[in-house]
């Protein structure tokens, strides 16, 4: 099934309709919304017309017509309608996560350019380059049709991110962004462990700053989805299982054991926050949630959510009822999954 039409976001979305409302003064955020509580994180539609909306308003008269296809391929991508590739199988890293954190993205870029000025801002097409990254950078996950035999996309965990920069390395040509293909192909390491972030060579103090901004959004997008911590549970241990990353047997027969259980990775979520997500965003991404806040206009409901989740996880792991995690966490993209 193909998108809707891309709207005329000059004509419809006039710079105030985004504004979003603060978080405190919503009833019931709905599973499948982002932390604005008003974008459907589960369709690449909604998603387009929001990041039109929003660059439409901060970059007036910009050609935003590359977002039409760019998400089209996206949706195709992951529910299997891509020429070379298998629909999605991994169940945490989905299309839903995906669409989640380039929302964020693109939020973080406007906050950015909101208060910036003149050559300081990132600019249209460094902001939809910003875009394309945050929507492949899990690409890696995805099986080619010659992979058909491997049990699951997650297999590929550890090098899921060079996969990516592969992927975007050959996409971004179709698209007209040639000449940014070798720069995406590094950026998108910012949203990985396999090379450090002090190792990633960019030139451009204003590419390395999106770079950040993409791998900020990864982290914020994830762990303020309302479904996060029944997420890690049920689908991001069996993810880790299959990437040797749970359990893994080093060259001289040792095995180190990271997470014994999807209980133990749940008990180890607030360490992996405070120590070392928080550690990330603040020490290697430059601090670059901060633009959340610009572009909310105060509240930082990235954060917000965050710690509404980590509150929650402290309060079940005292009380030692991880039961409490009882929310429904199936997308619609991984019930299309399960029935195919």
């Amino acid at each position: 099934m193909s998108l809707p039409p891309l709207p005329d976001w000059h004509i419809i979305f006039p710079q105030t309709l985004f504004a979003d409302v603060p978080t405190t003064t919503l009833q019931s955020r709905l599973n499948q919304n982002d932390v604005s509580n008003r974008v459907n994180v589960e369709s690449a539609a909604a998603v387009r017309d929001e990041i039109g909306a929003i660059f439409a308003a901060r970059y007036p008269g910009a050609d935003l017509s590359p977002l039409s296809q760019i998400f089209a391929d996206i949706d195709a991508l992951f529910e299997g309608r891509f020429p070379g590739y298998l629909r999605c199988d991994t169940l945490y890293h989905d299309l839903r996560h995906t669409l989640d954190m380039t929302l964020a993205t693109a939020r973080l870029i406007e906050g950015h350019d909101r208060a910036a000025c003149g050559p300081e801002q990132l600019g249209a097409r460094r902001a939809i380059l910003g875009v394309v990254i945050a929507l492949l950078h899990d690409s890696g996950y995805l099986k080619r049709v010659s992979e058909g035999g491997v049990e699951n996309g997650a297999i590929f965990t550890k090098v899921h991110v060079s996969r990516s920069a592969d992927f975007l390395a050959r996409y971004l040509p179709t698209i007209g962004y040639a000449a940014e293909a070798p720069l995406a192909a590094r950026l998108v390491h910012f949203t990985g462990y396999e090379m450090d972030v002090d190792d990633i060579k960019v030139d451009d103090p204003l590419d390395r700053l999106l770079g950040c901004m993409v791998g900020t959004a990864d982290l914020i997008g994830q762990m303020s989805d309302r479904m996060y911590l029944e997420k890690c549970r049920e689908y991001l241990y069996r993810e880790f299982v299959y990437g040797s990353v749970a359990r893994e047997t080093l060259p001289d027969g040792r095995e180190i054991v990271r997470y014994a259980s999807p209980e133990d990775l749940i008990y180890k979520t607030p360490g992996f926050y405070e120590y070392v997500a928080r550690d990330r965003i603040h020490k290697k991404l430059d601090a670059a949630d901060r633009y959340a806040e610009v572009h909310f206009g105060g509240e930082n409901q990235y954060q917000t959510e965050i710690d509404r989740n980590m509150q929650y996880l402290k309060e079940s792991i005292e009380r030692a009822d991880l039961a409490r995690l009882r929310r429904s966490c199936y997308s619609l993209s991984q019930v299309r999954l399960r029935a195919a």
